[in-house]
């Protein structure tokens, strides 16, 4: 831990383990920033750079981590919290209120489309929240769009009210515990934004501006954006974080064949590159200019089946497509010595697992006789959404969904293959215009709640939860655990929703893979983030 840094864990009763956080004010000055270039080569285009309507870590990468920063982060490559934009925060005994105390000094970007006269407060915080929180907030009405994940969580029905309590303290009143509140807050949904940036943007007209031209407090500061070619940062000199921007300029230069990428990466015309194909791994370790960083991925990879669509609001007929997938083929072929066979809604790593939950044994024949019981002895035809982009959790979407299309072809299941463009794949698939779905999740906060509630719970079923399934059993389970801040009680809970969720099967989980992150031998500092994104956090050049 460094010095001038302390974090002091407290009790606060039984409901709720009070956490108080600080750092020393500092006078921010500017840094001298090397004269220095990294150019990431990343797997897809971002939909745009406002955080807080996007549920991807392509617009966490692009905007999330580079452009903004949240009251409390994760720790850089890990899953502890730390201090942001709020230099400490108390819990109140009860676990409803949070009271967060903010950093002074700090500034917002100045770019070639805003010039800010003041530094961050306590209305930029208000702005952030009520915009997703007020359904009648000016800049929400200005630029309507969707938080899902700030619905998806639930916490637009558990947040009472957020308060002001002067320039430098907001405070945040829940209806009923919310036991991971504190890492939600760390999110990329809620990067703070510039309350008079959007005041500036309301005043011309141009409220949109804002998922194309972000500002933020963040470490680097946005320049321009060519969709499909190049995103450009350069690095902030008055960053408030000492130590954390290591050049001068960071590109990412979007490189949807990873071949290309890969390409890229030993031609030194990139020295950071996403999602190397399995195939691709011998050859990146034995290349004498390259180092392969790699761990075991806090993710998933699986298949949501919409279960508002007919057949697949039956059970029946999900656990007979569900049994004649060839699971441990697609692992052999898709992932290559780079996966593990998955079986629940959230990796083995992830505390509430139930290691006791088995997978429905591979078997057409049974499968065929479960869909003639449902009333489809002769199958019928459905649309399978393959993603055209490389994802931690899935590296070949196509030859997945090539292979489960064959699968279910032996029960007279006629899939056809569909795809689109990676922002338009993920707002159809909000919309819930597919019938299958093969998509995946990386943790974002280290919390059960994560995996359970916003993949399955019934506040999702507009946002990420993409197989639409409302199931009140499972609802109630997820419920309990949110709000009891008890780990013992709130494994129980998940542990019964994961029975549930196997009986019901309104996804298939495929697999968890291992994460590769190619870089050159003379990157220094980068750290694999366990929630998905890549960055460059105090990440240099030799």
């Amino acid at each position: 831990m460094s010095p001038g840094r302390r974090v002091r864990l407290c009790s606060l009763g039984s409901l709720l383990l009070g956490i108080v956080g600080t750092i020393s004010s500092v006078a921010f000055a500017a840094a001298e920033l090397p004269d220095t270039t990294i150019v990431f080569c990343s797997e897809g285009s971002p939909a745009g750079f406002d955080s807080a309507q996007y549920t991807t870590s392509v617009e966490f990468s692009a905007a999330s981590y580079t452009v903004y920063n949240r009251l409390v982060e994760f720790e850089h490559g890990g899953t502890k919290i730390e201090p942001g934009l709020a230099e400490s925060w108390e819990i109140s005994p009860d676990g409803l209120t949070y009271t967060f105390h903010l950093r002074h000094g700090v500034k917002f970007h100045t770019t070639s489309f805003f010039k800010p006269t003041r530094e961050f407060n306590a209305d930029d915080v208000m702005l952030t929240f009520q915009r997703m929180f007020d359904p009648d907030n000016a800049f929400r009405k200005a630029y309507p769009v969707q938080f899902p994940y700030f619905a998806d969580m639930g916490l637009d029905k558990s947040i009472e009210k957020i308060e002001k309590l002067d320039p430098y303290t907001v405070r945040f009143t829940l209806k009923t515990v919310n036991a991971p509140f504190l890492s939600e807050l760390a999110m990329p949904f809620a990067s703070i934004i510039s309350a008079e940036y959007a005041d500036q943007l309301m005043k011309t007209g141009k409220a949109s501006d804002i998922n194309l031209f972000p500002v933020g407090t963040g470490p680097f500061i946005f320049r321009s954006y060519t969709k499909d070619a190049t995103i450009r940062f350069d690095g902030n000199p008055d960053y408030w974080k000492p130590g954390v921007v290591q050049v001068g300029k960071l590109i990412f230069s979007i490189t949807t064949d990873a071949a290309v990428r890969e390409q890229k990466l030993k031609q030194n015309e990139c020295q950071v590159m996403s999602y190397p194909r399995p195939q691709d791994i011998a050859s990146l370790q034995s290349d004498p200019q390259l180092q392969l960083p790699h761990q075991v991925g806090f993710n998933l990879g699986y298949l949501a089946y919409n279960t508002t669509h007919k057949p697949l609001d039956q059970a029946e007929v999900r656990q007979a497509l569900d049994m004649a997938i060839n699971k441990k083929a697609i692992i052999a072929s898709v992932y290559q010595g780079a996966g593990q066979l998955a079986t629940n809604p959230m990796p083995p790593t992830q505390w509430s697992y139930d290691k006791e939950l088995k997978d429905a044994p591979y078997d057409p024949g049974k499968a065929k006789d479960l869909l003639a019981k449902a009333g489809y002895p002769n199958g019928f035809d459905i649309t399978l959404w393959a993603m055209p982009v490389q994802r931690p959790y899935n590296p070949n979407a196509r030859l997945m969904a090539e292979m489960i299309q064959a699968d279910w072809e032996k029960i007279g299941v006629h899939a056809r293959i569909v795809t689109y463009e990676w922002g338009e794949y993920i707002k159809r698939g909000h919309a819930g215009e597919h019938d299958t779905m093969l998509i995946g999740w990386t943790g974002d906060n280290g919390d059960p709640d994560n995996w359970l509630g916003v993949l399955l719970g019934c506040s999702a079923v507009n946002g990420s939860n993409l197989a639409k399934w409302c199931y009140q059993p499972f609802e109630d389970l997820i419920q309990k655990g949110r709000t009891t801040t008890d780990t013992a009680s709130r494994t129980k809970y998940y542990t019964q929703a994961q029975k549930l969720f196997k009986e019901q099967v309104p996804f298939t989980p495929i697999a968890h893979s291992t994460v590769y992150q190619p870089l050159r031998k003379n990157v220094t500092g980068f750290k694999i983030d366990p929630f998905g994104p890549t960055q460059f956090w105090g990440v240099g050049m030799q």
